[in-house]
């Protein structure tokens, strides 16, 4: 018996606790420190799709200034950029509205560490505190108005200004997970 839509997923990546995200877009590279103590579950599941290679070639689709800057919907993969700044519908649907095809355990209520501060990661998620998939953003300024319903799991050590660029239809070429201990 597979995976069943209403059970809630667990990823099978062992996080280490020195996991380094390194994303390498069209803007320029960004390295995040992903904190697998305060939110295992999400360092785990997004260091699983990276590896996977689920987040190449996939682009930012929202873009609120002053906000957020959200990527990691895989209806973005077969789309143009421009397409996708242009906020079309694409061949698999609508960006914004794909997932990996599960949902993971909310920890924004267990995360000693839940800030969002100036480019910290999270994850994005429907109405439902535990609907978190594969889409993530960077926050565009302080956000702590999120803290208590959305998961942060890493915070910017490196390419502040890259995020400060990046705008809907740039493309994630890669990212790739380094461990800060290697």
């Amino acid at each position: 018996m597979g995976f069943m839509p209403d059970q809630l997923y667990t990823p099978s990546y062992k996080v280490v606790g020195d996991e380094v995200a390194v994303f390498d877009t069209t803007r320029g590279s960004v390295r995040v420190r992903l904190d697998g103590e305060g939110a295992p579950i999400h360092v785990a599941n997004f260091c699983e799709l990276a590896e996977s290679g689920f987040y190449d070639g996939l682009k930012f689709h929202r873009y609120v200034p002053g906000f957020v800057i959200q990527g990691g919907c895989p209806n973005t993969r077969e789309m143009t950029p421009e397409q996708v700044a242009r906020g079309e519908v694409g061949p698999t649907g609508r960006p914004g509205t794909g997932g990996p095809g599960y949902r993971i355990r909310e920890e924004f209520s267990v995360n000693p560490r839940n800030s969002h501060e100036d480019r910290a990661l999270a994850m994005a998620r429907s109405m439902d505190p535990n609907s978190a998939g594969s889409q993530f953003y960077f926050c565009l300024g302080p956000q702590h108005g999120l803290d208590s319903g959305y998961t942060v799991f890493g915070q910017t050590v490196e390419g502040s200004d890259v995020i400060g660029e990046l705008r809907q239809g740039d493309v994630i070429n890669s990212v790739t997970i380094e461990h800060a201990g290697a």
